[in-house]
């Protein structure tokens, strides 16, 4: 899969008003849940490297503004290259493949207790994305790390 393929399974995405407006006001509490089953996990160091908690939790909030900034003004394009920049850079910090995974079941679970169904019916298909294609950012984001490498060189 390409980044083209990517950006083109998000065309559908419409994201209304009062859906962003909710998301935003609880945003930083569930950044905050998700961080916490996180911490949590006996196998955290395998998913995250050695101390990386704090970048984890830095990110988990992160993730719930750039979401909610999503929300508000949709861009398919942005969407994808920052998901592709965040794989880079959280990988070459230790980060392994299968924190994504973790990760996203964590935001599943905690959209599920905390937004309206309204609210979590225009949320999860761009959540629904980001997991499903983890095999395909892994990927993209290897390859353009080894090209600026190359670049570099």
């Amino acid at each position: 899969m390409d980044r083209n393929t990517l950006v083109l399974a998000l065309k559908d995405i419409r994201i209304p008003p009062e859906a962003a407006e909710e998301y935003g006001r609880k945003a930083a509490k569930m950044a905050g849940a998700v961080t916490e089953r996180l911490l949590a996990r006996p196998d955290l160091e395998s998913l995250i490297g050695k101390n990386n908690s704090e970048m984890m939790k830095d990110n988990h909030a992160n993730h719930a503004r750039f979401i909610e900034s999503m929300l508000r003004n949709f861009d398919a394009e942005t969407m994808t290259d920052t998901v592709l920049w965040v794989f880079r850079a959280y990988r070459s910090h230790g980060f392994h493949d299968s924190y994504w995974a973790a990760q996203l079941n964590q935001w599943h679970a905690v959209l599920r207790e905390n937004l309206s169904d309204n609210t979590l019916r225009a949320v999860l298909p761009l959540y629904d994305w980001m997991q499903v294609n983890i095999p395909a950012f892994s990927a993209l984001a290897e390859r353009q790390k080894a090209e600026l490498k190359g670049q570099l060189q």
